[in-house]
């Protein structure tokens, strides 16, 4: 019980601390904690950066999504591509360490953002990362 209201206080004073940024547990084998602010749904993978990148290209491609842009350096990159509907999606990967690459996902225009979309694409990393 003590360890509850430990997890539950830590959890308040992030909520506290982050300003009106979401917090979503998420489901399924592989998911972890995201949070979600100004339209980007943002969580961390116990992946390379390489490894996640190559993730990221190949769930666009499952997705039918087309890529119009790909920057990237050493330690970041940016996917810009767009959905069927010609709906634009931005990717952003940044190393956090040798070993965890922090993902953000923006599906939408600004001001109409498409949360599902996003989660859909977290979902489908992790599932590829897992493999």
């Amino acid at each position: 019980m003590i360890r509850k209201a430990s997890v539950l206080l830590l959890l308040s004073s992030c909520f506290i601390t982050s300003g009106c940024a979401v917090f979503l547990a998420g489901a399924g084998a592989g998911a972890g904690v995201y949070t979600y602010a100004n339209g980007e749904l943002k969580t961390s993978y116990q992946a390379t950066f390489d490894e996640t990148n190559r993730a990221c290209v190949e769930v666009l491609k499952s997705l039918e999504m087309v890529m119009i842009e790909k920057t990237s350096d050493s330690i970041k990159a940016n996917i810009k591509a767009k959905q069927t509907d010609g709906t634009p999606v931005t990717i952003k990967t940044v190393m956090i360490t040798p070993s965890t690459t922090e993902v953000s996902v923006r599906s939408g225009i600004v001001g109409i953002w498409d949360k599902k979309v996003s989660e859909l694409i977290h979902a489908s990393i992790a599932q590829r990362l897992q493999k």
